[in-house]
């Protein structure tokens, strides 16, 4: 090959790696703006279902007149000098103040833009209502005390749930028609039940009649007064809540991953595989389990960015201590800092993952392209 060829080829390498570069690049910034994009439409929405489209304001300003009425009514109860219309003066004062104090002097369509800008720089602020057990009104300092309890239950709940469907719809692809896989069929059903149906159905039988396991919470009152004992007694709280959530989507949960891994033991090249005389473990490795990682990457990504949102009814009916809890309180309170910062958060999580997987595709899979294909 002469000098001249070598350096043709040299610079067609150099120009498709540049090519290459450029394409990612494009990728990922088309990518990242849509997001940005997405985002900022989901956390603008989230602060419109949080105000009623403004009309929480209204609630607050009865809400406000209501509490100020009373307040100038026990002051100037023992004054009797007092006239009706001076009355009407100092309340519709204290109405102004109030207002003033919690911002609804202003238009709510400025305050909702102002307070996107804000949630999106992550300066979730102060909530309206609630507090932390340390008497914060800080969102963040609310949201950080009840993050550890979320995520023991939903963590401890649905890695188990999804590690143990993938192992075990692995294991009745295999034995399909077998008299397992028929009655995993037969049980799917039951999740159709949500998982608070069950806490409240074990709640009965064990702690009402059985009286194991404690009814609700996260730990007894008064606390363990040491580190082991305290453990267990957290773990012993968990029981009923953990396996109210797993029960709720265990069976299901397996079928659908038994009729995912199930299409694709019966592709063509599994069968030549079977014929060229693999191993089984061999075949389910490279031939099933290979293709189907990125599914089950999505699947598990998706889980785990999921903890954060909890389970609103179910840690409301065993009085746990979590997120879900708190969202539910904070709807009924209409604190919609609160709501919008457990929300402006799960969509920052969300949107990362959906920007990295691209790139872990790539990764588990050489048929993918970034940006473009297989």
């Amino acid at each position: 090959m002469t000098e001249e060829t070598q350096a043709g080829v040299l610079r067609v390498k150099r120009k498709g790696t540049t090519s290459a570069i450029s394409r990612v690049a494009r990728f990922m910034g088309v990518r990242a703006i849509s997001l940005i994009i997405t985002v900022v439409i989901g956390i603008y929405t989230t602060i419109m279902i949080a105000n009623m489209g403004g009309y929480v304001d209204e609630i607050k300003r009865n809400d406000i007149r209501e509490r100020v009425n009373l307040q100038v009514a026990a002051m100037t109860s023992s004054n009797r000098g007092i006239t009706t219309e001076q009355r009407r003066e100092m309340v519709a004062e204290f109405v102004i103040l109030e207002e003033k104090r919690q911002g609804l002097d202003t238009p709510f369509a400025i305050r909702s833009v102002r307070y996107l800008v804000d949630s999106l720089q992550l300066k979730l602020g102060r909530a309206t209502n609630m507090v932390s057990d340390n008497g914060s009104r800080e969102v963040r300092n609310i949201i950080l005390e009840r993050l550890p309890a979320t995520l023991l239950l939903m963590g401890t709940s649905q890695l188990f749930l999804f590690f143990f469907s993938v192992f075990v719809a692995l294991s009745l692809s295999r034995s399909y028609g077998s008299f397992w896989d028929k009655m995993v069929i037969t049980l799917s059903p039951t999740s159709a039940a949500p998982p608070w149906f069950y806490g409240i159905f074990f709640i009965l039988i064990f702690a009402a009649v059985f009286r194991i396991l404690p009814f609700g919470g996260m730990v007894s009152a008064p606390v363990p007064d040491n580190t082991f004992g305290y453990i267990l007694d957290v773990l012993k709280h968990l029981i009923l809540p953990a396996s109210s959530l797993i029960i709720a989507s265990l069976f299901l949960s397996i079928y659908n991953w038994r009729t995912f891994f199930l299409i694709y033991s019966s592709e063509d090249y599994v069968e030549m595989a079977k014929a060229k005389g693999l191993p089984s473990r061999d075949i389910e490795s490279r031939y099933i389990l290979r293709p189907t990682l990125p599914t089950i990457i999505t699947n598990f990504a998706l889980l785990v960015i999921g903890l954060w949102t909890g389970a609103t009814i179910t840690e409301t009916v065993f009085l746990w201590p979590g997120l879900g809890r708190t969202i539910f309180r904070a709807i009924g309170f209409f604190d919609t800092p609160v709501i919008v910062g457990s929300t402006i958060i799960y969509a920052y999580l969300l949107a990362i993952t959906v920007f990295l997987l691209d790139f872990v595709y790539v990764l588990v899979d050489p048929r993918v392209k970034v940006g473009g294909g297989k």
